[in-house]
């Protein structure tokens, strides 16, 4: 039997997609990008995807009712910020909560920063500069059994992933495409208050069944954007969405950098074009976080966030979620 909240939009009163879920102190947090209406035509860029702020949300229970906090951080206070605040996570560490996410920075090129708080709802406050050597979109964190923070990130086309394959951002560099190794997140150890990275940001690879990397042109498998990481009987499982196809798979691992190996298929597609989710353990069952775009019946950047329980088997297998059965 469902949860009342469960698969329906959290909050109505704004518009959320990209949720990252946590339980602080036996309450649930949800930090989501904040979708606004804005009369900018939908490219493959995600110029239409034009956030500006952060709005975290929270909850008793899975069946109180979900609270919008109000604005948590807003790109007029981040001093290295031109627009574009997209997905962010949120982590706990020596007494404070650190807010981490992306955004273009004056030369139009994607960083990530982050911003800290006494409270998980804030506000924030953020560093002067973004944390130096990192790129691309959409931070996750785990944060590991022996203390350590961890940061995987990255997404494609707009996400400028592919920007960087030379080590240095080139916009007209060329995509990976046909047999070739697909592009995986990038990985690296982020210090305890979320301001630098302790070790090189670097590429996570992620295999098919034989050890071979997956590629390119296996868009129903191969990693787009929207990482997440969560740890299961000391196994790293990595769930990502797959972009233009529009699955939420996922890939073991026996470390946190990996290799991953892929395993299979979490969600099917939503309506809306993106998916975005994240996976955390509440009491001792698991469950999904994810958005669609129901509530604007359909227009793509004008999103809802939902969640639905996730089934994991004692091995580590997830069941394939039908999102609309």
């Amino acid at each position: 039997m469902r949860r009342e909240n469960e698969r329906k939009p959290l909050v109505t009163n704004i518009y959320t997609a990209d949720p990252s879920a946590h339980v602080f102190d036996g309450k649930i947090y949800i930090y989501p990008s904040h979708d606004v209406e804005r009369d900018v035509p939908d490219d493959d860029d995600g110029d239409q995807y034009m956030m500006e702020d952060y709005h975290i949300l929270s909850m008793d229970s899975l069946d109180a009712p979900c609270v919008d906090n109000g604005v948590a951080l807003h790109q007029d206070n981040v001093p290295w910020v031109s627009k574009q605040m997209w997905a962010p996570d949120a982590f706990y560490k020596n007494g404070k909560y650190v807010l981490v996410f992306p955004a273009k920075d004056k030369d139009g090129i994607f960083r990530l920063g982050s911003a800290v708080s006494d409270s998980p709802v804030g506000p924030f406050t953020p560093y002067e500069h973004p944390i130096a050597g990192s790129y691309s979109i959409d931070p996750a964190i785990l944060i590991d059994d022996d203390g350590k923070v961890y940061c995987y990130n990255g997404g494609l086309w707009g996400g400028q992933l592919e920007m960087w394959q030379s080590g240095h951002f080139n916009p007209d560099e060329r995509r990976p495409a046909g047999h070739e190794p697909a592009l995986g997140p990038l990985f690296a150890q982020l210090s305890d208050d979320g301001s630098a990275f302790l070790t090189e940001p670097r590429q996570v690879q992620i295999l098919d069944e034989s050890g071979h990397p997956l590629e390119a042109q296996d868009e129903d498998r191969r990693y787009f954007e929207g990482p997440w990481m969560h740890k299961h009987h000391g196994k790293y499982y990595l769930s990502y969405s797959t972009g233009t196809t529009h699955y939420i798979c996922y890939a073991e691992g026996s470390s946190p950098e990996g290799p991953f190996i892929y395993k299979g298929r979490i969600m099917e597609p939503v309506l809306g074009w993106t998916t975005h989710h994240s996976i955390v353990e509440i009491g001792d069952e698991w469950y999904l976080f994810y958005h669609d775009c129901e509530l604007s019946g359909g227009v793509t950047h004008e999103r809802c966030v939902k969640y639905t329980k996730l089934n994991i088997a004692e091995d580590g297998t997830i069941e394939t979620i039908h999102p609309y059965d």
